[in-house]
């Protein structure tokens, strides 16, 4: 894509991919401009969603970004905490997160996932006031829902490797499907 073409995504929404009573709702902090661009949630190259999201055990081959809808035949979708478009995610507000976690609150309470999993823990912290939070189970919940904080899978999050990304993500599995017995 050229960079005009990245640029004028900014204003377009990426749909979610969602419905009622799925086991996992993933979330992530906000679309690219290459997601975009395309529709597709978690769609820039470098983005390691796809792929760790395999190696968790979540899907039984790795999907590509416009494979998206298959995920619900999993019981998982994908929505955003913040719905605006941008190159990174730094450039959103404190108040946008907060706004965006008061939405996003207000989408689980309707859909009833029994997991949320919001993928990147500074956006967590943010958008839900919990300066503190850790990757992993928090204590919150929203109505009915237990929430996961997992590392930002971007290509930019050298702290997290795509195994140890992976070993987290399965352990979210793990409890879901512990949950479901």
């Amino acid at each position: 894509m050229t960079p005009q073409e990245l640029l004028a995504a900014r204003d377009r929404v990426v749909p979610d991919v969602i419905a009622g009573g799925l086991s996992v709702l993933f979330c992530g902090i906000n679309p690219g401009l290459m997601s975009a661009a395309t529709g597709h949630h978690f769609a820039r190259p470098g983005n390691r969603f796809w792929p760790v999201l395999h190696r968790s055990g979540f899907t039984p081959r790795q999907l590509r970004p416009s494979e998206q809808e298959e995920l619900l035949t999993y019981g998982i979708g994908i929505t955003n905490v913040v719905a605006r478009a941008s190159a990174r995610a730094d450039e959103l507000s404190d108040e946008e997160f907060r706004e965006g976690g008061r939405l996003l609150a207000l989408k689980v309470e309707r859909l009833r996932p029994r997991w949320l999993a919001v993928a990147g823990i500074t956006a967590y912290r943010t958008a839900f006031g919990e300066p503190k939070a850790r990757i992993g189970p928090q204590e919150r919940m929203i109505g009915g829902t237990r929430i996961w904080a997992l590392p930002n899978p971007s290509g930019l999050n050298a702290h997290w490797t795509l195994e140890t990304m992976a070993e987290e993500f399965a352990r979210l599995r793990e409890a879901a499907r512990d949950e479901r017995r």
